[in-house]
C-alpha cells in the first residue's frame, strides 16, 4: 500500500541517496552530517534517506575478496558498511528520526507512518544503494529523488578523467539509461553515477530525479524543493 498520508503535516516525502564518500570519506564527517542534517531539520518535508557505503564499502567488500570470498559476500560486506554510515545520522535527527536504520522497504515504508524521517541503507547483494533508494520512492510512491554525491550533476564521460566531459542541466529518462549502460560493472563499492537498475527503476515510474553535489549545500536544498541548481535534472 503506497503511502495515505504524511506524517507531522509535511508537504511531501522525499527520497535522498546519499553517497557515502560525503558522510565518511575516510572518517566519519560529523560536521557535514550536522550541517545535511540541519536541511533536513528546517524543511516541511518528509524524508526517505539511504545511505552509500563510499570508502569504507569499498573496503570492507576488498577484505572478502582477499579472502578468496565471491561477489556475494563482498555485497554483504559492503551493506555492512551503508548501514554503519547511515547510523551516524541519527544523533543528529533524533526526535524526528526512526532511530532503527531500516532493513527492507516495507519496514521503512511503514516507519514513515510514525516518523518524519527514516534512515536506510543497503538491501541485498547485487544491487546498490542508489537502486534501493529507487525502490524506496516505488514503494511509497514518491514523486521526487535527490542523488547527493561528490559530482556535481551528471556528464557525458567521467568528469575526473575527462577535461572535456559535458554536464548536462536536463536529461531525459532515456539518455540516462543510455549513459549508465557503460558504467554499471556491478563490483560492490563500485562508481557509477546512477547504476542501470536505479535509472531504469525511475524511468518506468517516472520519479523526477536531482543530481547534484553534496558539497554545494544550497544545491542540495534547491534540489529538495525542485527548484533550480546548479546539477542535472532528470525527468
Amino acid at each position: 500500500m503506497i503511502l495515505a498520508h504524511l506524517p507531522f503535516g509535511a508537504a511531501m516525502i522525499i527520497i535522498l541517496s546519499v553517497g557515502g564518500s560525503m558522510v565518511n570519506p575516510g572518517k566519519p564527517d560529523q560536521a557535514y552530517i550536522s550541517s545535511l542534517s540541519q536541511i533536513f531539520k528546517n524543511s516541511p518535508h518528509s524524508f526517505g534517506i539511504v545511505v552509500g557505503g563510499g570508502k569504507l564499502a569499498r573496503e570492507y567488500a576488498e577484505g572478502e575478496r582477499k579472502k578468496g570470498k565471491g561477489e556475494f559476500w563482498a555485497d554483504l560486506a559492503a551493506i555492512r558498511a551503508t548501514k554503519e554510515n547511515a547510523g551516524l545520522f541519527l544523533s543528529h535527527l533524533r526526535g524526528i528520526c526512526c532511530l532503527n536504520i531500516c532493513d527492507d522497504f516495507i519496514q521503512a515504508h511503514d516507519a514513515l507512518q510514525k516518523h518524519r524521517i527514516v534512515l536506510m541503507g543497503g538491501t541485498i547483494p547485487g544491487i546498490t544503494t542508489d537502486a534501493d533508494a529507487a525502490l524506496l520512492a516505488e514503494c511509497i510512491g514518491a514523486k521526487r529523488l535527490v542523488n547527493v554525491s561528490n559530482v556535481d550533476g551528471i556528464y557525458d564521460k567521467n568528469p575526473a578523467a575527462h577535461k572535456d566531459a559535458k554536464k548536462f542541466g536536463t536529461l531525459s529518462f532515456e539518455k540516462l539509461v543510455s549513459l549508465a549502460q557503460v558504467q554499471d560493472t556491478r563490483h560492490a563499492g563500485g562508481h557509477f553515477i546512477f547504476d542501470m537498475l536505479a535509472c531504469k527503476l525511475i524511468a518506468r515510474s517516472k520519479i523526477e530525479s536531482h543530481f547534484v553535489s553534496g558539497k554545494n549545500l544550497e544545491d542540495v536544498k534547491n534540489a529538495i524543493e525542485g527548484t533550480r541548481h546548479n546539477g542535472t535534472v532528470v525527468r
